[in-house]
This record gives structure tokens, C-alpha cells and sequence, in this order.
């Protein structure tokens, strides 16, 4: 039934050949237009997993207590000291800039010139205070001594101030939408504005500017991100090399070529069309599809080449090859777009849109390189020698195949198969190691060496809190922080907490209002203490605004904010785990510490989705190959047969990760799925093939010896060519794109090597009843 429906599509295709050639080229300048429109999105909402627990939270919240979008500008005194008048002159310009840059939360940006910023202090009559800045300040000594007194007054070193006095800090909250325009933020284009006007215009010798936050960060991986189309080119020039030293052919080298670039301009067209942009963390899909693109075409253009030299004309070979091809290339760019389908079930915005891209660009390539490639082909006539005498080459390569079909022997197949089974759990036992999130400090996305980075290190060596901070959101009755109860708890949490490993410091309403109570009482250090009436904590809390953060309107939810050490995986992990075990025991009618807000409460959330995704991500992309593998060969055995070698491949990938200090996170999580997308293709051709034979009575070893004679040579090229194309990414300036380059180097060659090596020695077992 099949074989007919092949052959009538086929006859078809051929008859009508001129006409949808032109639908195609029509298809592709429509495409084409709508690539040139595609735009950069890397929106901040993207990155969170909305239906989180955490992230109820933080969106609950988000208004009162802001959001974990944020920016943080550190102004630095290349003297090492900030008393002088050019560092305070620099450091009002960069606050009043700031404040007015379209996307900025005006009442959220805090730095010395803002009004929100005050000291209070004891005196005989009981408190005095005003901004730290005064009115009437000028940048004279005395006016810097005045200044440099309210510092200490306020208790904002090490959050303002550097800790060393070499810095000053402007941080701010960004809005998800740019109130000029009323549209979403454009992330990547505030990076810029960012760098134009914060440290374009105010660095000098004398006074540097570090800047970090979500936004900057996304605006640098951009940045980045610009040198893949490089990277993109070289990988075209390698791939045209190699596809003529495998075809001698120049025809045979650019139409594949020329089919899978069109493939790509489908893709990024199709995206535009559905109103999706193009993140920069999924930038690397268009790569992986021209690269998917080209190992069909090398599958295609092989067949053809064969058939010419058996005596065919081009058009016969053409419609031959596509009709031996369809089946299993369609099946495998299936097991490849319902694999990456998979991600779907990812409840992150920045990964659902990585699988709608890869889904879509593998899709396509069905059309462009199954259907396309061989219409094109069989215009053309091909100078190909007729079979003769074999050459010097046709003789090396019969001696590989024959030594390679040992390995579908009972003898060579019980050794390999031994060997994959030590290989599985010496890398299930690594993998098994593997961590979930960030495993280095700054921005894993970039180098350690990156300015982001530096910028990171910067902040983090000289002030008391960073960007790396979670909130702990504490939610209990209208007027609670009246009771000197409910405060209580609140300080002992805080307590608890503090003492944990990884946090650095803590601040609270409990905690400045006994501060504030100590004032009361002339500074004495005995009474820094919660009061335990009524009267006397509305006094103290009164000296608390709602802007400090630490409250809100009505005072029924009072954060606590945990400022940590950075962001690694582990860190969270403890902070997280102690947060919940503190809360268990605390929660109760009145009140409940619910987790979490700020940057670091997001990537705990992100961490959790992740890991509760992967097992799933993993049943589903194998049970869809599963099941593709199973409706194509109609046999058990042989799905198993496809099946092992990938599993095992992507324990040893894992197994890798660890070894290389690479977390799993959302830019990580979909290579597993890509590599096992781009593997199985391997398998389902060299199985293909043997299949039929198989059926036929035909013995293992000699039905794998003609499957590798007819497309052995394809897989092996393929196999290397992808390979070589991603290792240049290993010198690339994102360093997630370098540590996918690494992976996706190890699944092509690996999956490349179980294609012709574990799947010949399992086929040996399973059908070892054939003579």
C-alpha cells in the first residue's frame, strides 16, 4: 500500500516537475521577503516558566515589590576614592540619564541623588534626618564631607556605596513595555541605548561604568550572537568542500547546498509569519537546519550518483532515488520535528519558541530536499563515469566496508555490545552527577572573560549585594506588621535563613525596625530589639516607607530579600531547600513565606522547570521515535536496534556536561533533544536498507555490507562534515554556542560511530536466526 502511494506521489511529482519547481521558487522569494522582516526578541518574560509556583508569586507581587528585571550601574573611582567633585558631577549625570531612558521604572531607580535616599540619625531632641544628598549640595570639601557623614548615617555601604568607597551604584527596575510606544520592551535595543548613553558618554580614564542585569546581558549575548552568521559561512564553505571531495561533482555540490540554504529561508520566513522574532539563544537553529538539510541532500545526491553510474539517465535516477528515499528521509525528519515538538512540554517561553523554530526548519526540509532536490537534480545531465574496473578509491573503500560488516558478526558483536554496556553505565554513573542551573558565577551565556562578566565580578567583589538576590515574600492579614508576633517569626526566619550557606546578608521589616527602635532610644545597641507593643512598633515602622520595599500599602506582605553569593546551581539549591524546611515549620493561619521573587527566585523556578522536564522531554522525544521507527519498519527488533545506540549516546553526552562543568539549563536542555533528532537519522537509513535485504533471507553480515556499499559512505561524511561544521564553534564569543558546539560535536561523531558500529552488532543478535 505503501510502495504504491510512493509510486503514484513519485510519478506525479515527475510529470508535473516544471510546475512545482515553480510553486517552490515562488514559495521561496514570498519567504525570503518575510525573513528580511524577521527582528532580535529576547523579552525577560520569555525566560520565566509563567505557571511556576514561584512565579504566581513574583507576577502577584511584581507591582508593589518590582520585578526581577532589573539594572544595576556601578560607577567607579579609578582613584579609589569617590570624595571628589568630577566622580559625583559623573554619577548625577548617570542617575538623571538613566532615569529618563524609555523602559525604566522612574519610580524605582535608586542611587545617592535620590530623594528616597535619606539618613536618620539620634539627636537630644530624638531623630533628625533628611536625603543624603542635601538641597543645597555642592561639590566643595565641605559639601563631600556633609555627604560622606550621611553615608554613614544611612547604613548604605555596601548597598549604594562600595564597601571600599571606590564606587557608587544606580540601580533601577525596568518595565515590560516601553511607555512611548505601548509595545513590549525591545531588550536588545535598551542594552544598546545603555551602552550608548550610560557608558559611551560618562566612562573616561578617571571614572569606569560596570553595568549588569537581564537586560544588559541579553543585549551582550546579541552582540555576540552577530558573529554566528560568520560562523554560519564558514560552515557553508567547509560543507561545499567536503560535498565535492564526496561527489566530484560541482552540480552535486551546490544543489544540496542551495536546497538547504532554501530550507533555512523557509524557516526564518514561516517564523515572521506566525509573529514569532528570532532569540538570540536560539540563533544556532537556522545552523542545525541547513546542517540537517545537507545530510539529506547527501543521502539524495548519493543515490542518484549510484544510479547514473549503474546507467540511468538523470531524470530515471532521480525519480528512483526519491522514491527509495522518501520513506526512510521522511521518516527520519518526522522522528526529528516530533522530537523537537517535545520541548513544547517545557513550560519556558525562550524553549517553546526553540521548538517551534527547529520543528518548523526540519519540517520544511522534507519539502526542500526530499521533494525539491531530486525535481532540481533530474534537470540536469551528469557526467558520471559507467561502472568499470573499480578504481584504487572503490577498492580501499570495499576493504572498510568489509571490515566495518564484521562487526554484524556474532563473534565481533558480543565484544562490542559488551563494551557499549561498560561505556552506558560508567557514563550513566557521571551522568548521574549532573547539575541542574548555573554552575559558574556572572552570566553563564558569555565567557568568564566577557565585559558582562567582568562587570559581574566588579560589583560582586566591592559591594554587599548584587543582582543574585531572591525574596522570600511573606503574606499574612491587613495591619500584621502592627503585632509584635507576626514581626517575630518574621526575624527568626530571617535569622535562620541568614545563617545558611550561600547567603550573604539579609534585610527585612523586622530587621530595620528594630533599627529603627534602637534610634528611639538613643542609639543603644540593647534596644535594637522588636517592641512588644502595639504603640511602640506603628512608631518604628511609621520611620519605614513603602518605597524602601520592605512593605506594602496595608502591610500585609512584608518581603524578606536574601542577598546571596551568586547564582550556581548549588547555591540555590541549599538557599531553596532551607527556605522551604524554615517555612514548613513556620507557616501557619496568620502568616506564610512563599517563595520567591528577585533574579535569583526566577532561576530557582527555571532550575525546578528544568529538571522536572527533562525525564519527560526524554520519554517523549524517544517514545516519538519510538513510534515512527516502529509504523516505518514494522518491526520491533529493528526500532530496538535504532533505539540503543541513541539512548546510550546521550548518557555519555550528559556524562560529558559533567565533566565539563556544564549545568543543565534552558540554553542546554534542548541539545540532548537535538542530538538525538539529528542521530536517529543515521540508524533509520543504514537500517533501511538492511531491513529489505533482511526480509529477503539475505545473511546480517551481508545485508549491513550492501547497506554501508549504498549509503555507508553518506552517514560517515555526514557524520564528520556536521561535526566539523559545529567544532568552529568552539571559538565563538557566547559561550553557550561553544559548549553546544562541544556537544553537538560529540552527538554527531558518537551517533555517527553507533550508527555503523552498535547498531550493526545489536542487528547480529536479533536476527542471528538468518543464515
Amino acid at each position: 500500500m505503501l510502495e504504491k502511494l510512493v509510486n503514484g506521489f513519485e510519478s506525479f511529482l515527475f510529470r508535473n516537475r516544471a510546475w512545482v519547481v515553480s510553486i517552490f521558487i515562488l514559495l521561496t522569494f514570498f519567504l525570503g521577503y518575510q525573513a528580511s522582516q524577521l527582528k532580535m526578541d529576547a523579552a525577560f518574560i520569555k525566560n520565566i516558566p509563567l505557571n511556576h509556583s514561584y512565579m504566581k508569586t513574583y507576577l502577584k507581587h511584581q507591582k508593589d515589590f518590582g520585578g526581577a528585571n532589573s539594572i544595576m550601574v556601578a560607577v567607579e573611582d579609578t582613584s579609589g576614592n569617590i570624595f571628589n567633585p568630577n566622580f559625583f558631577d559623573t554619577l548625577k549625570n548617570v542617575h538623571d540619564q538613566l532615569f529618563f531612558i524609555p523602559g525604566v521604572d522612574r519610580s524605582q531607580v535608586k542611587s545617592l541623588f535620590s530623594p528616597s535616599t535619606r539618613f536618620t540619625e539620634v539627636v537630644e531632641d530624638g531623630f533628625a534626618g533628611g536625603p543624603v544628598i542635601p538641597a543645597d549640595f555642592t561639590t566643595t570639601a565641605t559639601g563631600l564631607n556633609t555627604v560622606r557623614d550621611n553615608i554613614e548615617k544611612a547604613g548604605i555601604v555596601g548597598r549604594l556605596i562600595a564597601n571600599d568607597y571606590s564606587a557608587a551604584m544606580v540601580s533601577a527596575q525596568l518595565m515590560d513595555f516601553d511607555p512611548q510606544t505601548g509595545k513590549p520592551l525591545d531588550t536588545i535595543a535598551f542594552a544598546a541605548q545603555l551602552e550608548k548613553e550610560l557608558r559611551g558618554k560618562y566612562e573616561t580614564d578617571k571614572v569606569k561604568i560596570h553595568i549588569i542585569g537581564f537586560a544588559k546581558m541579553a543585549g551582550d549575548v546579541a552582540d555576540g550572537a552577530k558573529g554566528v552568521l560568520l560562523f554560519f559561512v564558514i560552515a557553508i564553505l567547509i560543507t561545499a568542500v567536503m560535498v565535492y571531495l564526496f561527489s566530484k561533482s560541482l552540480i552535486l555540490t551546490l544543489l544540496p547546498l542551495v536546497c538547504s540554504l532554501t530550507a533555512v529561508i523557509w524557516q526564518l520566513g514561516l517564523l515572521t509569519v506566525i509573529g514569532f522574532g528570532l532569540d538570540p539563544m536560539s540563533i544556532l537553529v537556522p545552523f542545525l537546519v541547513f546542517a540537517i538539510g545537507v545530510s539529506h541532500g547527501v543521502q539524495m545526491i548519493n543515490a542518484v550518483r549510484r544510479r547514473v553510474m549503474d546507467g540511468q539517465t538523470t531524470k530515471a535516477a532521480s525519480a528512483s532515488a526519491f522514491r527509495s528515499l522518501l520513506v526512510p528521509g521522511g521518516v527520519a525528519l518526522l522522528s526529528d520535528t516530533v522530537g523537537f515538538i517535545t520541548l513544547l512540554s517545557i513550560d519556558i517561553g525562550i524553549i517553546r519558541e526553540l521548538a517551534i523554530s527547529a520543528s518548523l526548519g526540519v519540517g520544511v526540509i522534507i519539502f526542500t530536499n526530499l521533494i525539491l532536490l531530486p525535481l532540481v537534480i533530474s534537470y540536469t545531465e551528469l557526467k558520471v563515469a559507467p561502472q568499470g574496473e573499480p578504481t584504487s578509491d572503490e577498492v580501499r573503500a570495499e576493504a572498510i566496508w568489509r571490515y566495518l560488516a564484521k562487526f554484524a558478526t556474532p563473534k565481533y558483536a558480543i565484544v562490542v555490545i559488551a563494551a557499549t554496556v561498560i561505556l552506558y553505565f560508567a557514563g550513566l554513573q557521571q551522568a548521574n552527577k549532573m547539575k541542574i542551573g548555573d554552575l559558574q558565577g556572572g552570566a553563564p551565556a558569555l565567557h568568564q572573560d566577557s565585559r558582562y562578566n567582568l562587570d559581574t565580578f566588579f560589583i560582586t567583589d566591592h559591594f554587599s549585594i548584587t543582582t543574585d538576590v531572591m525574596t522570600v515574600i511573606v503574606e499574612a492579614s491587613p495591619e500584621a506588621c502592627t503585632y509584635h508576633d507576626v514581626l517575630t517569626q518574621i526575624d527568626e526566619f530571617e535569622w535562620l535563613v541568614r545563617n545558611t550557606p550561600g547567603v550573604e546578608s539579609t534585610v527585612s521589616l523586622a530587621s530595620v525596625a528594630k533599627k529603627v527602635n534602637a534610634g528611639f532610644n538613643e542609639g543603644n545597641p540593647r534596644w535594637e530589639v522588636l517592641p512588644r507593643t502595639t504603640a511602640s512598633l506603628v512608631q518604628a515602622i511609621g520611620q519605614i516607607p513603602t518605597t524602601s520595599g520592605l512593605l506594602n500599602g496595608d502591610c500585609s506582605v512584608m518581603p524578606v530579600y536574601l542577598f546571596m553569593q551568586d547564582h550556581k546551581a548549588e547555591t540555590i539549591e541549599t538557599v531553596v531547600a532551607k527556605v522551604k524546611a524554615v517555612a514548613a515549620k513556620m507557616d501557619n493561619d496568620k502568616l506564610q513565606f512563599k517563595l520567591a521573587s528577585g533574579p535569583v527566585g526566577v532561576m530557582a523556578a527555571t532550575n525546578e522547570a528544568v529538571a522536572e522536564a527533562q525525564l519527560p522531554m526524554m520519554i517523549y522525544v524517544y517514545g516519538a521515535v519510538f513510534v515512527l521507527c516502529l509504523i516505518s519498519f514494522k518491526s520491533f527488533k529493528a526500532t530496538v536496534a535504532v533505539i540503543i545506540p541513541l539512548y546510550v549516546v546521550s548518557t555519555l553526552a550528559q556524562a560529558l556536561m559533567t565533566q565539563l562543568n556544564i549545568g543543565l539549563a534552558v540554553s542546554t536542555l534542548p541539545v540532548i533533544a537535538l542530538g538525538v533528532g539529528i542521530g536517529v537519522d543515521y540508524g533509520i537509513y543504514i537500517l533501511s536498507t538492511m531491513s529489505t535485504k533482511l526480509s529477503n533471507g539475505m545473511p546480517v553480515q551481508q545485508a549491513y555490507y550492501e547497506a554501508l556499499v549504498e549509503r555507508g559512505s553518506a552517514v560517515i561524511f555526514t557524520g564528520l562534515t556536521l561535526a566539523i561544521g559545529v567544532s568552529t564553534w568552539f571559538f565563538s564569543a557566547l559561550k553557550f554556542q561553544m559548549d553546544m558546539g562541544i556537544l553537538l560535536t560529540f552527538m554527531f561523531v558518537v551517533n555517527m560511530l553507533g550508527a555503523i558500529i552498535i547498531l550493526p552488532a545489536l542487528a547480529a543478535v536479533f536476527w542471528r536466526q538468518t543464515k
